[in-house]
């Protein structure tokens, strides 16, 4: 019954594909932000792109990532994620840098993954009696995702028509088996009713209207006493909105706190809010990111443990199992952009360039040909166990996701002109509200130094607004605008420069970075230091003081700690720097402090040949007698 009722939606779907093919649905809402036309990004964060091109995209075996669908076989597993993590990969990869050998690689994995389609549109790797459970919507999510993702940049019809199948498919088996998407899968639905951000891609695509009344379906079945509640729930903290649940049942159906699904899923409720407008939807994932911000998120810009939200800024100097998923982190991320397109807020950007040059490159191997499942703020960074027989694990396809929408978040544009999130080195082409071409070059080699220079290439004067985000951690940032002083810049906001820009023209950021020193815990309390946006981390590589000693900082009478450039002596490491500490003594005079090294986050640990121990909280010595 399901197969016929499919041949006849089919027809359909391919109907309204040809009478649609140069239409899209009109977004309700429209981003503030959107990204620039080309851009090529040089410096540490050019060559790490470049890296995981080379050794992650292009080198992936893409008969291994097809294998699991033409065998149909699995029962509980998540083979069927990797087709569609790398082909999001590829194609943001594609639109980076095109070139036809990572083109053609993306054609033969989609002509390959099509030809596993079955008579009733199913593409996946569960046998059909196991059809819907455990991770089987998760993985048919990620193929609706990359024959999407593949579409949106050739327009081949293929890819569409078979991401409809798909989609009709799995309407219909959730239809015939009376069942709601939150009673499937693991994590009280999250992971199967993640399909929701794909579902809504395929209302744009195709403006068929079955489509947008699933995607409402699954938002209403999310607020059932079965579903994850993601919009009720939106003013409780992430990790205390269920009962913890017991060590068996941890990675299953009761685990309502996993951060990786729930974010997904609040993907789709944006996509979801462009489409409709429904500002209780923009609200609920407002809220939510706050509370992860300020209940999950540590020093490096990544939390979580065991995979699921435990409340663990505040304990993030302890040691802790399996703690800061990549996935996590490039999921955050891949938010926080959102948030940040659709509002323009600046503390979106923040939350980035705290990710990306900490949690998410620290992840990365140095090579970019994989990277860390897990990766804690003291210990070693240690390779992550392959899942499900395929070769890699989830966070080594995910990290190249959060990696490679960075080109397109560092320069946007907006309805007035130019908006600079992150200060990458680079050059960057995007378009005026006049429609004239501007390029935009980013010189310096920033955040190892806080200077940014910006000129500017334009073929007739125009006036528009060039914004500039000003970190929250700059206190003090000063902007010149063709060698003259600008209106002061308030940290934590854009500065907005309009006026009639030429070609030639320049500015100049200065940026504050001075070491700052963060505190937490009691008894002992913990150390941890931030440069701008680094983590600064020691190393067992570096000298100065064994890693496990403890030391107190030699700050000055403003409580300032002076930071002095090391030049680099390990191709492995990105930036060094030196201080004075007070070791700990048994001597009855206090001690002459000493000169110690740290390392940037993203470098502590990351090593080809061992695993170095490193530390980003460093205990201090308790005096019961007081400072």
């Amino acid at each position: 019954m399901i197969s016929k009722r499919l041949l006849i939606g089919t027809f359909v779907c391919l109907f309204c594909l040809l009478l649609s093919a140069q239409q899209r649905v009109k977004i309700v809402v429209k981003d503030a932000f959107v990204p620039d036309k080309v851009e090529t990004l040089t410096g540490y964060v050019g060559e790490k792109i470049t890296a995981s091109y080379n050794h992650r995209i292009l080198a992936q075996d893409i008969d291994k990532l097809v294998e699991p669908f033409a065998n149909k076989v699995e029962d509980h597993l998540w083979q069927s994620e990797f087709w569609g993590k790398w082909m999001n990969s590829a194609v943001l990869a594609y639109r980076y840098k095109p070139s036809n050998q990572l083109l053609d690689n993306m054609r033969t994995a989609v002509d390959k993954l099509i030809a596993t389609q079955d008579k009733n549109g199913y593409i996946g790797n569960y046998a059909p009696e196991y059809h819907l459970h455990e991770w089987d919507i998760w993985g048919r999510k990620y193929c609706i995702l990359g024959l999407l993702d593949y579409y949106g940049i050739t327009k081949e019809k293929k890819a569409l028509v078979a991401a409809c199948r798909e989609a009709d498919f799995l309407m219909a088996e959730l239809k015939a088996k009376n069942t709601s998407i939150v009673s499937m899968g693991n994590h009280r639905g999250m992971a199967a009713s993640s399909v929701l951000k794909p579902i809504c891609y395929l209302y744009r695509y195709t403006g068929n209207k079955k489509y947008l009344d699933f995607a409402l379906q699954i938002v209403r079945e999310w607020e059932t006493s079965d579903g994850p509640q993601l919009i009720s729930k939106a003013d409780i903290p992430v990790g205390k909105r269920f009962p913890r649940p017991d060590y068996d049942n941890w990675y299953k159906w009761q685990q309502g706190q996993k951060a990786y699904e729930m974010m997904s899923c609040y993907e789709g409720l944006l996509e979801l809010y462009r489409l409709t407008g429904n500002v209780t939807y923009l609200s609920a994932v407002e809220k939510t990111w706050q509370s992860i911000m300020d209940t999950e998120i540590n020093i490096t810009g990544s939390g979580s443990a065991m995979e699921s939200w435990f409340g663990g800024k505040q304990v993030q100097y302890m040691p802790i199992k399996h703690y800061q998923e990549t996935c996590v982190t490039a999921t955050w991320i891949k938010l926080s952009r959102q948030l940040l397109m659709l509002t323009g807020n600046s503390k979106y950007a923040d939350a980035i360039e705290q990710s990306l040059y900490n949690a998410l490159l620290g992840a990365m191997k140095s090579d970019g040909s994989d990277w860390a499942k897990y990766t804690p703020l003291s210990g070693q960074r240690l390779q992550g166990s392959e899942q499900c027989g395929m070769g890699l694990n989830c966070c080594t396809a995910s990290g190249p996701r959060g990696l490679f929408i960075i080109p397109q978040t560092a320069v946007m544009q907006s309805i007035k002109g130019a908006v600079i999130n992150l200060y990458i080195p680079g050059t960057y082409t995007l378009q005026s509200p006049k429609g004239q071409e501007i390029i935009i070059t980013q010189q310096g080699d920033y955040p190892q130094t806080g200077t940014v220079r910006i000129a500017f290439k334009v073929k007739q004067t125009e006036e528009f607004t060039l914004s500039l985000r000003i970190p929250e951690w700059s206190k003090d940032t000063k902007v010149t605008l063709n060698g003259n002083d600008v209106v002061p810049a308030h940290n934590g906001s854009y500065l907005q420069i309009n006026r009639k820009w030429s070609d030639g023209d320049h500015v100049e950021l200065v940026l504050d970075m001075r070491a700052q020193l963060h505190f937490m815990g009691e008894n002992p309390q913990y150390l941890a230091i931030t440069r701008g946006p680094v983590v600064l981390t020691r190393d067992a590589r570096l000298s100065g003081a064994d890693v496990q000693a403890i030391i107190t900082p030699d700050v000055d009478k403003n409580g300032n700690l002076d930071l002095i450039p090391v030049a680099n002596r390990n191709p492995n490491i990105w930036m060094m720097f030196k201080a004075c500490f007070y070791p700990e003594s048994y001597k009855e005079e206090e001690p002459e402090p000493i000169e110690v090294e740290l390392c940037d986050y993203a470098s502590a640990g990351n090593a080809t040949s061992s695993f170095p121990f490193f530390k980003v909280w460093m205990p201090q010595l308790y005096n019961p007698r007081g400072n």
